[in-house]
């Protein structure tokens, strides 16, 4: 264990699924040194070398100060081999990537969490505990949420790369071949999960079926069609976020990052 400028603690575990150390930093809320018997929510966050550019340790200060959100503990993962260990969980895209996606839903699931329940005081219930990600992270968020509702109850995608495909992005299929989709379509209604994505009118140019949206919210749109179709309420169950002139890139997804912790653990 070791201290961090930024974080209050880091850590790094060592993973049998992975085969490597994990890297992870801890941001406590203010008062979990001070109310020694209060267990607290828990944020999960892909792509935690990026934690300083979102901004989360700002976000969280801020939103305690005010009382909008409850105590909330965000534990940062960094990447190691995020093109592998991003994806979906045992089904690779067109060019074998995310070979490493469910080895790493497993360090999740069974190490990381029982390292974090062992360590800090968390409410250990699926209502409490919600994983982030952006881009190739925020399809991984989804697709462990998704597989393990026991776990997560909630999930926030900022960006996600749901063109994440069998099939070559040139390919005649790429339009109905998408994994996520899928996965969602040949599955069923998961009782209790809730949705929040973002997608930014900038985040590309691409527009794989010049129809005039571009693919990054194309592909969010029809994945929240496909969870309407499973059941769930595009009120109650899902958020949908479009920022206008919002671009593939942290400054955008930092800006967001409040909406996201207030939908998620607001009081």
């Amino acid at each position: 264990m070791s201290e961090d400028k930024y974080a209050d603690t880091t850590h790094e575990i060592n993973s049998r699924f992975l085969k490597m150390r994990k890297r992870i930093d801890i941001f406590l809320p203010s008062i979990y040194h001070q109310q020694p018997s209060h267990y607290f929510r828990l944020l999960i966050l892909n792509d935690g070398q990026d934690a300083k550019s979102l901004k989360i340790r700002e976000s969280l200060d801020k939103l305690h100060r005010s009382n909008e959100i409850h105590p909330t503990i965000i534990v940062a993962v960094h990447a190691t081999q995020r093109i592998q260990e991003y994806g979906t969980a045992g089904h690779l895209d067109y060019a074998n990537r995310g070979n490493k996606a469910r080895s790493y839903t497993n360090f999740i699931v069974q190490e990381l969490i029982p390292f974090l329940m062992h360590h800090y005081r968390i409410i250990k219930t699926p209502e409490t505990m919600a994983i982030f990600g952006c881009s190739l992270g925020g399809l991984s968020a989804f697709d462990i949420t998704w597989n393990n509702p026991h776990y997560f109850g909630k999930v926030g995608v900022c960006s996600g790369s749901f063109w994440w495909r069998r099939h070559s992005e040139n390919d005649d299929l790429a339009q109905i071949d998408r994994i996520m989709h899928d996965i969602v379509r040949q599955g069923y209604k998961k009782e209790g999960l809730k949705f929040w994505f973002e997608a930014g009118t900038n985040d590309e140019t691409s527009d794989r079926n010049n129809n005039g949206i571009i693919d990054a919210i194309e592909d969010t749109l029809d994945l929240i069609a496909e969870l309407i179709l499973k059941g769930y309420d595009n009120q109650k169950d899902i958020k949908y976020l479009e920022v206008q002139g919002g671009e593939h890139n942290q400054r955008t997804w930092a800006l967001v990052i409040p909406d996201f912790l207030k939908w998620s653990f607001g009081r």
